[in-house]
């Protein structure tokens, strides 16, 4: 790193990779936690001897480049550090990661933090998994939620979770009439294979369903088998942290919340087969079947069908049944939205670019591909891209949320407005540039070009008014006022702040919002 790159990255500020602190003759405490933090999120640099004024709003004042005093000396701490493993449980560095960059000058240390790989997380400080473990939001290191903190903890195990075994549930808790469909299904794709000869119980041994608790000795379902064929009832009772929810949000007049949906009110047994069976033609029924004939019979599954099949699949197979939250499938008029509990497992770089299969639910994985759904070679996110973009001309977006520990991805069939919940924050933003700067500029250029200007000042004007009204609303507060996203008021703020129209005072707990006049 040279003097000239810090300059730049001190232009734009600090932000989801990049973190400065004041360091004359210690290491500051602090350091430990953006490590933890930057290894569980994105990977980022931290420039110690450069103090940062929250305060101020112009580049040119923010930052204040103080250097160190003694480098060599703080560089022999930090690796006595780094190695002592009742400070840091892993060190993910080499020698190449941590330089004195002289700057003004002065010395300034610059750390590399890489991205921990999933089986490395959670990284966490003093010897403490609960109370030790960070992640990166904007521009702060947040303590994460214990549950977080276990969901990278399984993460790690290379097995997934869908195996485990649910006590108290035997194939009793598997509903017939679901298990009785997807079997139809596989006899009329495989009517040779060796599976369609096995009665119920076997079957679903074979599939990863049911296993032995070697325990007990007694047989017992495992989450994949109860989750994708179970009775709604036992699943509610054994995982009533998650929910499936399938909304359509399209042709909506006066006060109309959506026209069509599927929920939980006791009208079908709530297991994810049924979920995807009962969804897919509702939310499919829309796209274009242009007329073609294979042979003498018409041909109706299109490459955007088939992707939209794929994207739902890869919400089963990807999400956290542990983690509280919603398999939520929307239908909308700019496009499809699905979002499921649990962050990616791979960095983005490598989901897009394919060749690795790491599904947090494996055998569910398998279940689905029996059937004709999804594949497990890591090209399924590749080929959804490619094919919706020479469908659509408009780049699928992949994104994260680690204040809610989820993924969301959305297909977009046209270019959506402020007010249409399509905006993407600027922790996603950041992180896409990092991981594929080249395709990223060209989305990016296109939704610039063709978003609808008016309506972004009407909402940038109502969020000022919302904010001289109350200086400590939240992100939630005007969101829900705007009627808008999260995404999209942050999308908002971004912009306004770039503009000097607004600027925060104070941390994102306990600050206000200041407008600039």
């Amino acid at each position: 790193m040279t003097a000239q790159q810090i300059h730049e990255l001190l232009k734009q500020g600090e932000r989801l990779t990049l973190e400065c602190k004041r360091c004359e003759n210690k290491l500051p405490n602090s350091l430990w936690e953006t490590y933890s933090s930057f290894a569980n999120s994105y990977g980022g640099t931290i420039l110690l001897g450069i103090e940062e004024h929250r305060s101020e709003t112009e580049p040119s004042r923010r930052f204040t480049i103080q250097g160190v005093a003694n480098p060599d000396k703080l560089i022999i701490d930090f690796w006595n550090l780094a190695n002592n493993p009742n400070k840091v449980n892993v060190n993910l560095l080499t020698d190449d990661d941590v330089q004195i960059v002289p700057v003004d000058g002065v010395n300034i240390i610059a750390i590399h933090v890489p991205q921990a790989e999933y089986s490395a997380k959670p990284v966490y400080i003093n010897d403490n998994l609960t109370k030790g473990t960070f992640r990166r939001n904007h521009e702060g290191d947040y303590l994460c939620r214990k549950d977080y903190v276990f969901a990278m903890v399984r993460d790690a195990n290379a097995e997934g979770n869908d195996g485990m075994l649910v006590h108290g549930c035997s194939l009793a808790d598997i509903d017939s009439e679901t298990l009785r469909g997807y079997r139809q299904m596989f006899r009329t794709i495989y009517p040779e294979h060796w599976l369609v000869g096995l009665d119920d119980k076997e079957f679903l041994r074979q599939m990863g369903g049911l296993a032995l608790d070697q325990e007990t000795g007694k047989e017992c379902l495992t989450m994949a088998g109860l989750m994708m064929f179970g009775k709604g009832l036992p699943i509610r009772e054994c995982f009533s942290n998650i929910r499936m929810d399938y909304v359509d949000l399209t042709q909506l007049y006066g006060d109309m919340r959506y026209s069509d949906r599927l929920t939980y009110d006791l009208t079908w047994e709530n297991n994810l087969f049924n979920f995807f069976m009962f969804t897919m033609p509702r939310l499919t029924r829309d796209l274009p079947r242009p007329f073609v004939l294979e042979g003498i019979q018409r041909k109706d599954d299109t490459p955007a069908h088939r992707m939209v099949r794929e994207a739902f699949t890869n919400m089963i197979i990807h999400a956290d049944y542990l983690l509280t939250g919603v398999l939520k499938v929307e239908k909308r008029e700019d496009g499809f939205f699905f979002s499921n509990p649990g962050m990616l497992r791979l960095p983005l770089e490598d989901i897009y670019k394919g060749g690795t299969s790491l599904a947090r639910n494996p055998h569910m994985q398998n279940m689905m591909r029996m059937i004709g759904f999804g594949e497990n070679l890591g090209t399924g996110f590749p080929a959804i891209v490619s094919t919706w973009e020479q469908a659509y001309h408009i780049r699928p977006v992949l994104s994260e949320h680690p204040s809610i520990f989820a993924t969301e991805l959305l297909l977009p069939t046209r270019v959506a407005t402020t007010t249409e919940s399509t905006n993407v924050t600027e922790n996603h933003t950041e992180t896409i540039q990092k991981s594929r700067e080249e395709t990223t500029q060209t989305t990016t250029q296109t939704t610039t070009q063709t978003s609808t200007q008016t309506t972004t000042q009407t909402t940038t004007q109502k969020i000022i008014e919302l904010m001289r009204q109350n200086r400590e609303i939240s992100i939630d507060e005007i969101a829900k006022k705007c009627g808008i996203t999260r995404d999209g008021v942050n999308y908002q703020i971004k912009r306004m702040k770039q503009k000097n129209l607004i600027r925060r005072i104070g941390f994102d707990n306990g600050g206000y919002w200041e407008i600039i006049e």
